[in-house]
Parts: C-alpha cells; structure tokens; sequence
C-alpha cells in the first residue's frame, strides 16, 4: 500500500494528514523566514556598522588633508610668487614669508604640520624649520617634482614609505621616515607657469591614530593602504607574522570607489574584508576581521530553528511529487504550446482545464495568438498598400504620355534655334527625375520637393504659356523638415489638368505653406481653374475617404488619381489625423489642404 492509499484508507489518516500539513508547514515556512530575516538583518547590520565606522575614518581623514591643504594657498601669495621667480629677494622679503606662514598657524591651528617649506625650480627654497636654503641637486631630478611639473593642477600626498622629496635635506628637527608630505605646483598668476612648489610636512601619527585608536569587535582591525592596495599605516599592536593581509593584487578590484566589502576564504578562516575611500588623498581605510565574528548572533539564531527545520524537511519531500503533479503539469503543457508558437505555428491553440489561474492563462494565451495573426495579416495589407501607393505615384510621376510631350518640345524648340529654353528645359526634366528616384528613400526635404514641383511647373509653363502661371510662397523655415516624396505634384498635376486647363483665359496655381501650433505643416495648392460643382466636390471626398485605392482605367492623365493617391499613402505613414482635404466654388477655383506632422525623420 502506497503513502497516498494509506492516507485515503480512513477519514483519522485524512484528518492527521491535513492536520500536520496545516501546522507543520506553516512552522517550517515562519521558522526558515524569521531566520533568513533574522540572519540577513544581523549580519547586515554588523557589516553596516563596520563599514560605516571605515566610511567615518575615511570622512576624518579627507577632513585632515582637507584642512591642511589650506596651506596649499600660500603657493598664491605674491610676496611667495616674488620669491621663486625673481631669485633676488632681500632677508626683509624671506621674513615677510615667514611670517605669513606663521599668520596660517595662527589662524587654523596646525599642531600636526611640522613645516612647510617653497622651493623654486633652482633649487632655492624658503622652509619654516630651515629658513632661506639651496637643494645641491636639481628639484626636476626628483620623481615627485617632476611629475607635479608635468601634471601643474596635481596635489600628491606622500606617506612615509616613499622617499620624501625633503629627505637629503639637512637641519630639520624630525625624522622623515615617519612624515606625510603634501605637495602642489607654485604657478605665475597670469601665465600660469610653473615657477616651484609648495612642500607641507605632516606628522604621520595624525593618520595613524585612525588605525590605533579604532577596532573591529574582538580582533577586527583598521589600516590604510594606497591606491594600489599596498599598506602604509598599520595598528602598533598588530602582530604581521599572525595576521596575514590581503595581497594588493587581491584588494586592488575593491578600492577606489564607493565603499565595498568582500569574503576572504583563501587561507585559515573566512574574513570579512571592507574599503572605505578617501577622495582627499587617493588612499583608502581598509577593515579587516573575522567573518565569524561578524555573524556570530546570526549562528546563534540558526542553531535555535535548525533542529525544527531537519524535523519538517520529511514533510516536504512527501508533498513534492504530489504539488508537482498538480500544479506543475498544465504549466508544462502551457510551456509546450508556447514554445510552438514561438517557432511560427500561430494555430497552437491551448484547451483550459478548470477555472483556475493557469486556466485564464491558457485563455489569455489563446486571445493572444489570435490578436497576433490580425495584426499580421493588417500588416500585410497595409505593407501591399503602400508598395502599390508608391508603384503608382512613381508611374503618374513618369507618365509616358508626359514625357513624350516634354521630349516633343525639346525637339521643336531645337529646330528652332531656341538653345537657351532646350537647356532650361531639359535641366528642369533631368531635376524631375532625379528627385522623383531620391535614391530610394520615401522621405526628401520639403526644399527638395518644392525644386521638385518647380522643375515640373518650368516644364508644362513650356507646353501652356498662354494659360498657365505660377506661384510658389512658402516659409522658408519649413525647407528642412521631412515630407513624403511626390505629395505636391499630383496634386499640382490635378489643378493644371483638371482646372486650369478647362477655363478660358491665363490661370495660376499658387503653392503655400505654413507651420500649425507647432506641431502640423499645412501645405496648401489653390488654383482658380474651373472648380467643380458642390456634388463633384462631394464624390471626391467620399472618394478620399476610402481606403482602397482607385482601379487605372488607363485613360485618365497621371493626376487623376493624384488626390487619393497622396491621402492613401500619408495616412498609411502618418496616422488616421492626417492627409488631404479638399475645397473648391463652380467657376472660381479649387484648393487643396495637406496636413503633416512636424518629424525629425531622415529627410534626402
């Protein structure tokens, strides 16, 4: 007899059953939670208040270097700039430096600034332990001078592990193997050359006391290192042959950005390794202790619950094939469809079992496919739409019937000995083609299309001097933005055609434009042809307001579709909110509206 036999064998196994899956469970889930609660927020905490005491000495650091490099500021003071450039100060002028050094002592209270010292770069210097000195060796062959001399907007900071630039220097009342230089470039006020430098000497235990005077819990310690990783200052009390420090090559990837900790389980137990960095200086305040120190309250929360869970656990391995089965099955199957359709079958339909979530989800899914083969199979049409849109604005553009007449004039006005009007006219025919092709692209600048039009208008002004005229008065601001190529001149091509060349007398077409709440172009061609009647007018409207295109009847000129051409295809780039609308009065003229949003596409 199976588990699930011997459960269903009485309603006393059902009952224990339900009872220890509705206590036990929840027992276990609580416990596991208060514990990974318990245990994250302890253990945050302890590294938190680590990591905030490190980010502190950092801040108190940069405070101290911040502080003592007001000193820096002597470097701008003009009887310091007299002194390292003119090389020929009096005892009256080196005084007048000391004094002004001494004036910052008063003022800011350096106790742990032991000097501070100017040297040109002659070598002559001016130091508050030393006086008026000279260096026996050029300032420049020092590394660190010669990198402030390159770098002039450069502040070094040099512990006592490096050599200071000071260090040969005699007469000085303290040992600088345990001094902090401060150095910066002494620049000329206008030219901004560099003309020396300013060397400010800082007791070293002002830094150390950060690593003396700080600890981790029991054994945890503070030190400093360097931006590459590599100590400078270390507790008095550590012991360096028990505690072995990160290698620079390991802590490297942690400093030097904002604080950051990491777990080091290379060597003996696990210890908890956090940097603080200090802006100021370049360097960084490095934590170091015991990872099981930092947890220990969590460790104590754990061994409390441990027992509850490994109790619980059996629980759990018997309701898993039974969760499973239930639950996990119509997800699998669900997975199953999915990844059907993901492969292009469209007609991986899903059939709902129950009522549940994953019920609705299968519905869900199955609404979905069906939106995707619509929206398909719109995307086909409009796409068929638009090339045919295109194929026919390009064949009204390059109507047979047009080009022979052009072609028949040039003939005509060759044999006549009209050389000038041959030039001018095939020039407008050789722009015409070319910007109808616009090497493809659909959008060209409306500049391009208004060149576009006149070299059209040029054309037939050729054919109809008599009865045609022209204006073009369009803002000049609208030449940059985008438009449909070929949108004016059908819908020129439909004034000269089907109103101007139907009435008596000279007629004009004037091509506007303007800018719209700065949003929308309006492009306007108004004609005072023949217009049309109010039910004419009324048929082409519904004409325009259809979404197919016109069947060719191969008798009407390029421009008699030309209306609904342009509106088919700039509602199909643009949106339902735009496109053609016309007006016109029987024996007055006709005018067309066309309506563009305002794009930043890329125009030819």
């Amino acid at each position: 007899m199976n588990l699930f036999q011997w459960i269903s064998s009485s309603l006393r196994t059902k009952l224990l059953t339900m009872f220890v899956l509705l206590t036990c469970i929840p027992l276990i889930v609580i416990g596991l939670i208060s514990y990974q609660k318990s245990y994250d927020t302890v253990f945050g905490n302890s590294k938190a208040a680590a990591m905030l005491v490190a980010v502190q000495l950092a801040r108190d650091l940069d405070n101290l270097f911040k502080d003592t490099g007001k000193l820096l500021d002597l470097g701008n003071n003009p009887q310091v700039l007299h002194f390292l450039f003119s090389q020929s100060d009096s005892y009256e002028d080196a005084k007048e430096i000391l004094k002004t050094m001494d004036s910052y002592r008063q003022i800011y209270k350096y106790d742990s600034v032991l000097n501070i010292s100017m040297i040109s770069l002659y070598g002559r210097g001016i130091s508050e332990r030393k006086g008026v000195f000279q260096l026996d060796r050029n300032p420049l062959r020092n590394p660190h001078f010669a990198y402030l001399f390159n770098n002039p907007e450069a502040v070094l900071n040099i512990p006592p592990s490096e050599a200071s630039p000071l260090d040969r220097l005699d007469g000085f009342p303290y040992d600088h193997s345990r001094v902090i230089s401060i150095m910066t470039t002494v620049r000329q006020r206008i030219t901004h050359e560099v003309i020396g430098f300013i060397v400010i000497d800082l007791d070293d235990a002002s830094v150390k006391q950060f690593c003396d005077n700080f600890a981790i819990g029991k054994s945890g310690f503070f030190y400093v290192v360097n931006a590459s990783g590599s100590p400078i200052f270390t507790p008095s009390s550590l012991d360096k042959s028990a505690v072995k420090l990160p290698k620079p090559a390991e802590l490297s990837p942690y400093l030097n950005s904002h604080s950051s900790s990491y777990t080091d389980a290379t060597e003996g137990k696990p210890k908890f390794i956090f940097t603080a960095p200090s802006q100021q200086t370049g360097w960084n305040i490095v934590g170091h202790v015991p990872l099981q120190e930092i947890v220990e309250e969590a460790n104590a929360i754990r061994q409390l619950i441990i027992i509850s869970v490994v109790l619980c656990i059996v629980f759990t391995i018997g309701l898993y094939y039974y969760v499973s089965n239930r639950l996990t099955r119509p997800v699998k199957f669900l997975k199953t469809k999915m990844q059907l359709a993901a492969s292009g079958d469209l007609e991986a339909k899903v059939i709902p079992e129950g009522r549940d979530e994953i019920a609705e989800l299968g519905n869900s899914f199955n609404i979905m496919l069906k939106k995707i083969r619509a929206l398909l199979e719109q995307s086909i049409r409009e796409q068929e739409e638009i090339k045919k849109a295109e194929l026919r604005a390009l064949q009204a553009q390059i109507n047979p019937h047009f080009l022979y007449n052009t072609l028949d004039s040039i003939v005509w006005m060759a044999e006549a000995g009209k050389n000038s009007q041959v030039i001018e006219l095939v020039q407008s025919l050789s722009r015409l083609f070319r910007i109808s092709l616009s090497k493809g692209r659909d959008l060209i600048m409306i500049e391009r299309e208004l060149e576009h039009v006149h070299s059209y208008l040029i054309i037939q002004q050729m054919r109809y001097r008599d009865i045609l005229g022209y204006e073009i008065d369009l803002n000049p601001a609208l030449n940059p933005y985008p438009i449909l190529k070929m949108t004016l001149q059908p819908i020129v091509e439909n004034a000269l055609y089907h109103g101007i060349k139907n009435k008596r007398g000279k007629g004009l077409i004037r091509i506007s434009g303007r800018m719209e709440n700065g949003t929308d172009i309006i492009l306007l061609v108004e004609d005072n042809g023949i217009g049309m009647s109010p039910d004419k007018l009324g048929q082409i409207r519904r004409s325009l307001s259809r979404r197919q295109l016109p069947e060719e009847t191969g008798n009407e000129v390029s421009g008699g579709f030309g209306l609904h051409n342009v509106q088919q295809r700039i509602k199909l780039f643009y949106g339902e909110g735009y496109g053609v609308h016309i007006d016109s009065v029987e024996k007055e003229g006709t005018t067309v509206t066309i309506r563009i949003p305002i794009t930043g596409g890329n125009a030819g």
